[in-house]
């Protein structure tokens, strides 16, 4: 079991972020936390679940509206999500630098942003031309 994994009932949960079920009713209707269903429709919220109630409740008391709390959360999780990825990007480039050492994994192409490999002390010639621009 993990912090995902669906287990509370309503009531519970509800008691657990010092909510009334109704209110958790309605953050449900409205997408701000949405829990899993069971088979027979009723909601399961996890510990996750759980702590995203309490932090709507802490935003709504520094004076947050329901969108606004909706935005906050949306943008929290858009940055786990990239946090991830910059990670597994990282782990990528770690990964390619151990198997090939000789060579750069990426340079910026000359030509507009195309990404080039180069053997390690190879630079990429670049248009040192200055245009003079009179309107």
């Amino acid at each position: 079991m993990d912090r995902y994994t669906p287990v509370f009932a309503i009531a519970a949960a509800a008691e657990l972020a010092e909510m009334h079920p109704q209110t958790l009713r309605q953050y449900d209707r409205i997408g701000l936390v949405s829990p899993q269903r069971t088979r027979g429709n009723t909601r399961r919220y996890s510990l996750h679940d759980v702590a995203r109630l309490r932090e709507v409740a802490r935003l709504s008391a520094e004076g947050l509206s329901l969108e606004g709390i909706r935005r906050v959360l949306q943008l929290e999780d858009r940055v786990r999500e990239l946090e991830g990825r910059v990670s597994e990007l990282e782990h990528a480039l770690t990964e390619e630098r151990l198997r090939r050492p000789e060579r750069r994994v990426f340079a910026a192409g000359a030509a507009g942003g195309e990404v080039i490999t180069l053997r390690r002390g190879t630079r990429v010639r670049r248009n040192a031309e200055i245009v003079v621009w009179k309107p």
